[in-house]
Formats: C-alpha cells, sequence, structure tokens
C-alpha cells in the first residue's frame, strides 16, 4: 500500500457515513471555537429571556410602590440585560463565523488540491463542477453557522428558562417544556422529513441549471452557427423554472413550520396564562409571579425559533454534502509514491521504455493498453499512430503521470516513473495536449505559465524555436497582446504553437506531442507538424497521432489498435508492409 494511502475499508467506512455528520467533522479543529459560541450564543438568548422576564417582574412589583432601592437594582439588571444580549450576539457570530470561515477555506483548500491531480475533471461535467465547487462547498458554512450552533443554544438555553419556570410555578414550568418540545424537536423533524425530498431535488435542479448555463455559453458560436440557441435557452429556462419550483415548495415548508411553531407558541402563553390565573386564586403563586410566568414563557419561544427554518434546509444540505465528498472521494488515478522528496537526475538518460503497459479505466473495463512495449531513444522521435479509440492518449496521460499503469513499467533512463512524485515525473516530461487551453490574458503571462521567471529574450527564443515569431511581431502590442477567451483571437495553428512554445520553455527532456494537429486545415496541419518535428529536434519526443502527415521524418513509428502494438518500423517500412499503416497511407 502506498505511503498516505488509506485502506479499503476505511474509505467504504467513510463514503457511508451520514454527509451531515462528515461535514460538522470538517469543523473538528475548530471545536474549541464553537464550543465557545455556543456558551456567547446562549448568553445572548438566555439575556433576551431574562430582560422579558425582569421587565415583568419591575412592572408588576411598581404597583405595589416597592422600595427605591429594589426598582433600582431592577433598572440596572434590564439596563446590564439589554447591553450582555446586544455584546455576547455580536462576540457569538464574530467567533462561530470566524471558525466556520476558516473551516470552508480548510474545506476549499481540500477541494483544489483533490482538483489539482487533474483526473477528477474528465468525471464531471464543467457546469456541474462550477456548482460543486461554490453552492456545495458552501453548504459547509450553512451547516456550520445555522445548522449547528442553534440546536446546542436551544438546548442550553431552553433546559435552563425551563428549571427557572419550574422553581416559580411547577406546572407552569412542565407546560413550557412541553411547548419547547413540540416547536423545537416535534416541528423541525416534521420539517427536515418534509425538506428532505425537496433538498435533494433542489441541489440536482441548481447543479443542472449551472451545467447548462455553462454549457451555453461555451457553445455559444456553435449553437448561433446551427440555429440551435433558441432550443439551448428554452433548456435554460426549464432547468430555472425547475430550480424555482423546488424553491417554492421550500418556502412552503418554511411558511408551514412558521405557523405551526406560532401555534404551539400561543397555544402554550395561553395555557400558561389559564394555569397562572388558577394558581392565584388559589393563593400559589402571586400577581408578580404570575406576570414573569407569562412574559417568560412568551419569551422562551425566541430560543427555539431559528430551528424549523434550520431543519427544513437539512435536507438541500446533505445533498450538497453528498455532491461535495463525490469529488473528495474519488479515487486518484495516481497514488503518491512510496517514497516523498525524491528527485530525478536532470542529467541523466533521457531513453524512455515502456514494458508490457497495461491500463484500463475500470475492474471491468477492457484494456486500453493491453502488454504495450515500445522505446523512445534519448534524442529521437517515435510516432504511435492507430485508429480513434486504440488507446493513444491513454498512453501519453500515463507518460504525463496522469494515470498509473494497472501492470507494466514506463522507465525515463531507467527510472520507474511511479517511484517519484507526480510534479517530479512532469519537470522531465512536458506535452501539448489534442486541445490546449489558452488562458484569457496576454501571450506573455500564456507563455510564463510554462516558467514564471522567464525574460522576454527567453519568451522570444521559445516563439522563434516553434515558428511564432514573426506573427507576434507583427501583432501591434506584441507579447502584451490579449489572446482572447479560450484563445479566441489566434488561429488553430497559432494556439498549438503556442502550446508548444510552452512545453519548450519548460525545459523537459521528454516531450508528449498528442493528436497535435486535430483540429486543423490540411494546409495549416502540414505546416504545424513540420515546425512541430524542427522545435522537438534536441528531445526524446513521442508523437501519438492519427494522421500519417510528417511521419518520413520520425525515426520509428508503433501501430497501436485495440491497446496493442501491431507493426513498428520505420515510415518506409511500414508503407510497405500490408495492414492498416499502409491502407490509411495510401488513401
Amino acid at each position: 500500500m502506498s505511503a498516505g494511502t488509506a485502506p479499503p475499508e476505511v474509505g467504504g467506512r467513510e463514503r457511508r457515513r451520514d454527509p451531515l455528520r462528515r461535514m460538522i467533522g470538517l469543523a473538528r479543529p475548530r471545536s474549541a471555537r464553537f464550543a465557545l459560541g455556543v456558551l456567547l450564543g446562549a448568553a445572548a438568548t438566555g439575556s433576551g429571556v431574562a430582560l422579558l422576564g425582569v421587565a415583568a417582574w419591575m412592572l408588576a412589583t411598581a404597583a405595589d410602590h416597592p422600595s427605591i432601592t429594589a426598582l433600582s437594582v431592577a433598572v440596572v439588571a434590564t439596563r446590564a440585560l439589554g447591553v450582555s444580549k446586544g455584546v455576547t450576539r455580536y462576540l457569538e457570530r464574530l467567533v462561530t463565523h470566524d471558525a466556520a470561515f476558516r473551516t470552508l477555506a480548510e474545506v476549499r483548500v481540500r477541494v483544489y488540491e483533490r482538483l489539482a491531480r487533474t483526473e477528477p475533471f474528465g468525471r464531471f461535467r464543467s457546469g456541474d463542477l462550477v456548482s460543486r465547487l461554490v453552492n456545495d462547498t458552501e453548504a459547509t458554512l450553512d451547516l456550520l453557522v445555522r445548522g449547528l450552533t442553534p440546536p446546542l443554544v436551544s438546548v442550553v438555553t431552553g433546559g435552563a428558562t425551563v428549571l427557572f419556570l419550574t422553581v416559580v410555578y411547577v406546572p407552569g414550568g412542565l407546560l413550557l417544556a412541553a411547548g419547547l418540545l413540540l416547536a423545537g424537536l416535534a416541528v423541525p423533524l416534521a420539517a427536515a422529513a418534509l425538506g428532505r425530498g425537496p433538498g435533494r431535488r433542489e441541489a440536482r435542479a441548481r447543479g443542472r441549471l449551472s451545467t447548462t448555463l455553462v454549457d451555453t455559453l461555451q457553445g455559444a458560436p456553435d449553437l448561433v452557427a446551427y440555429g440551435a440557441m433558441e432550443r439551448q435557452v428554452a433548456r435554460v429556462n426549464e432547468a430555472d423554472a425547475e430550480l424555482t419550483r423546488v424553491a417554492r415548495r421550500d418556502a412552503a415548508t418554511l411558511g408551514l413550520s412558521a405557523g405551526a411553531t406560532a401555534l404551539i407558541t400561543g397555544l402554550t402563553v395561553w395555557g400558561a396564562l389559564f394555569l397562572g390565573v388558577l394558581a392565584v386564586e388559589e393563593g400559589t403563586i402571586g400577581p408578580t409571579a404570575l406576570a414573569v410566568l407569562v412574559l417568560t414563557t412568551l419569551a422562551a419561544f425566541e430560543i427555539v425559533a431559528p430551528l424549523p427554518a434550520v431543519a427544513a434546509r437539512l435536507g438541500a444540505i446533505r445533498a450538497s454534502g453528498e455532491r461535495l465528498f463525490g469529488v473528495l472521494d474519488t479515487p486518484p488515478a495516481v497514488a503518491p509514491p512510496a517514497r516523498e522528496g525524491l528527485e530525478i537526475d536532470p542529467d541523466a538518460d533521457a531513453t524512455v521504455r515502456i514494458r508490457d503497459l497495461r491500463v484500463r479505466y475500470g475492474p471491468e473495463e477492457p484494456w486500453a493498453l493491453d502488454g504495450v512495449d515500445l522505446e523512445i531513444p534519448a534524442g529521437e522521435t517515435v510516432a504511435v499512430v492507430g485508429p480513434s479509440g486504440a488507446g493513444k492518449s491513454t498512453l501519453a496521460s500515463v507518460l504525463l503521470r496522469f494515470r498509473d499503469p494497472d501492470g507494466g513499467r514506463v522507465e525515463i533512463g531507467g527510472v520507474d516513473v511511479t517511484d517519484y512524485p507526480a510534479d517530479e515525473v512532469r519537470r522531465v516530461v512536458s506535452g501539448v495536449p489534442q486541445d490546449p487551453h489558452v488562458f484569457a490574458s496576454t501571450l506573455r503571462e500564456n507563455l510564463r505559465l510554462a516558467s514564471p521567471g522567464a525574460g522576454d529574450e527567453e519568451l522570444w527564443a521559445a516563439l522563434r524555436r516553434v515558428r511564432l515569431a514573426g506573427e507576434v511581431e507583427a501583432m501591434p502590442k506584441g507579447l502584451d497582446t490579449q489572446v482572447g477567451s479560450h484563445g479566441m483571437g489566434l488561429s488553430g495553428g497559432m494556439r498549438q504553437r503556442l502550446a508548444l512554445a510552452r512545453a519548450v520553455l519548460a525545459a523537459p527532456r521528454v516531450l508528449v506531442l498528442d493528436e497535435p494537429t486535430a483540429h486543423l486545415d490540411p494546409d495549416t496541419r502540414d505546416a504545424v507538424v513540420d515546425d512541430l518535428l524542427d522545435a522537438a529536434e534536441g528531445f526524446s519526443t513521442l508523437l501519438i497521432t492519427h494522421d500519417l502527415t510528417g511521419l518520413d521524418r520520425v525515426d520509428r513509428v508503433h501501430v497501436v489498435r485495440d491497446g496493442r502494438v501491431i507493426q513498428s518500423g520505420t515510415h518506409a517500412e511500414l508503407m510497405e508492409q500490408p495492414g492498416w499503416y499502409r491502407a490509411v497511407g495510401v488513401r
């Protein structure tokens, strides 16, 4: 087992735990802060209840003309409770929100670190991933601030208030206990049950709306070109309408809960008044105690007022938690090495040897690579060709450490790449993907992604090497030219050359070019292939393609089909042999 990897049974138990418990568990390092927040919240709520109780005592006692000292004490107590309510409420919000935001920051870091391994990106649609990153991650804050502190405050303050009224008048205390249990437990449980289904639907609807919006924005040019924009906008409206319907059901649940709480509050206060009047007539308590009993009972329901709304949100928060942990629990495709901190010798042999490489994407899936053997001698260019689905891009993923082999070895200079951290391998191996991403910034900043400290001379040298310097010099702002969103201000060939210039700036020893001309027209493709091969001189280069353009310039060609190498040789040798290569080449 690799270091830092949890046993399978541990991960399974963790995934089976309730998402709400797991989200609360994220706050465990700050449990002391949340405990302090509960105490401050109890002090704030208790001050509010006590304030009304003291006011009731003072008003009822004033009719008996008490001493100035007694009234002065009551006035001072009233002012003190009013001040302490505001101060402790402020401190409670400050402490709990600080702890919750710090926890949220740690959760975001965990999510970003998980996604930085790159392999989860292909498992979620971009809009859905945005929703998980934003809405579902922030549900942790909602739970910690509104779902953790208020129930604990209610237990502490409600218990103290019931105990106080029991001392004043036992039936009144018992009646308040029953009312608080109904309003603070029964109503929230019912709200939670009613909100479970809508909560799940809300999380799904929000993810669907986000996905549809992102797809619409990213695909707007194609949608307009094919006259499909109206249909796509209708899908956006449909997703928005679904989210609105769910929100209305959620609002109905909240309204019903608020009404039930108000009804229980009114019945409990009337019951306390009825019992208190009977007790006064019987001489059990006095008129002052009656006023304290009734007004304290009324104020006590402030304690449980937030709970139904919190409970109604638990369904949505639980669904968001499931989606959040769906990202965090995604098993990594690249396991950490047995020993961290190892570095590959930058001056070592750059020969790449692949032996009996086997990869598949799931236990029941067919082999994407099934016993591949090939070698890329140092400084030479080797091409891997074959039809779509042959396993070529999977080979690139293994070399770039985006996937671990399920069998066999990949060696660079005689060293197994799985013995080293993925980032260390990527320091030696760089590449150009099929559809390189160009950031909405300047040419200079896009180039400096590969070498943040590179000066303009180095940037121009890289551009000259990939034959892009002339086009950049012709631009009015040169390296400071804005390339637009996704590099829309550049042609397809320029985007490929820019990606290659970034790879060259990274100064790798092994260069992987994965379908670099897949989206180019024939004339541009021929020119780009020549430029790529010229720029790749001196590197150990793997060119992955399904097109045979320029392969007469590579040192060796391997034909891959169904995950296996079925032909190997030079371009001239393969053109003389019957098989897939010659069949494609003579078309």
